[in-house]
């Protein structure tokens, strides 16, 4: 059973422009296209949590989530600055595990970066989802991902998907 959905931050949930300083205080912030219709089907069935590599804290990313809307989605989240790791380390997803109270096989992970966010939370036993919204190829050849989406309209579909795999044959088998 897949309880939660935990999703990277920037350039996943919401856009990074690169500008300086906590996006809290950014003049000018956005959401990801589909990603508030993505996070509304989601939660209806899963916990859904943050994880971010930010150096903002969990107060400035709510922030930042609320002038778009989407702070009330989040029930938990995971900010690498209060952890003291970052994504991927097996520390970061070990902190996410502890804090979510809940077993590898039982997690989401749904990320833009292929390193950071799925190859960590592959490594970690976390199920993985790929945003790539741009059709690359993975990086040497990877394929620690369940599945690839390139829009997030894409998704609640991907984890019914999963869910449905992941009860025909059990939560330890890994590869659908």
């Amino acid at each position: 059973m897949i309880r939660t959905v935990v999703f990277d931050w920037g350039n996943t949930v919401m856009r990074d422009y690169g500008t300086p300083g906590p996006m809290a205080f950014w003049p000018e912030v956005g959401a990801i296209d589909g990603v508030q219709a993505a996070l509304e089907a989601v939660a209806a069935r899963h916990e859904i949590a943050l994880g971010t590599n930010s150096d903002s804290d969990e107060a400035q990313v709510r922030r930042a989530l609320a002038r778009v809307g989407l702070d009330h989605f989040f029930e938990k989240i995971f900010v690498s600055a209060a952890i003291g790791a970052e994504k991927p380390s097996p520390a970061f997803f070990r902190a996410v595990l502890n804090g979510l109270d809940s077993l590898p096989e039982e997690i989401v992970m749904v990320g833009d970066s292929y390193e950071n966010d799925v190859r960590g939370a592959a490594a970690a036993g976390l199920w993985t989802v790929w945003y790539n919204p741009a059709n690359q190829a993975a990086p040497d050849g990877g394929t620690q991902h369940y599945a690839q989406i390139s829009a997030m309209n894409s998704l609640p579909f991907v984890l019914n998907r999963l869910e449905m795999w992941v009860e025909r044959l059990g939560r330890h088998r890994r590869t659908p």
